[in-house]
């Protein structure tokens, strides 16, 4: 079955940087765009990023030129590199893919943007 394992959250200061991954298992990863998502407190999951199978890429308004997402096909990951980031930032991150829903979201991982 298709997994998602995201890691890397954490508590960072305003300004600050993470580096959230993604490892996937049971998929062929390389055909599928993958996506980061993510879910503050009292809000709608949103659309961060995206990433296609040519490595094009796309970024929701709110993060663009903050946050890079990257994918590495060999090891099935996907990355999302998070600068100077805000208070707003903060939220569950989850990753998946972009077009296909396997059934169920991940755990996420949990980032923290305060002073």
């Amino acid at each position: 079955h298709v997994q998602f394992v995201e890691s890397g959250g954490g508590l960072v200061q305003p300004g600050g940087s993470l580096r959230l991954s993604c490892a996937a298992s049971g998929l062929t990863f390389t055909n599928y765009a993958m996506s980061w998502y993510r879910q503050a407190p009292g809000k709608e999951r949103e659309l961060v990023a995206t990433i296609t199978s040519s490595s094009s890429t796309n970024y929701a308004d709110s993060v663009k030129g903050r946050f890079t997402i990257s994918r590495d096909n060999p090891k099935n990951a996907v990355y999302l590199q998070m600068n100077s980031l805000k208070p707003e930032d903060t939220a569950v991150y989850y990753c998946r893919t972009r077009y296909s829903f396997f059934g169920s979201w991940g755990q996420g991982t949990q980032v923290t943007v305060s002073s």
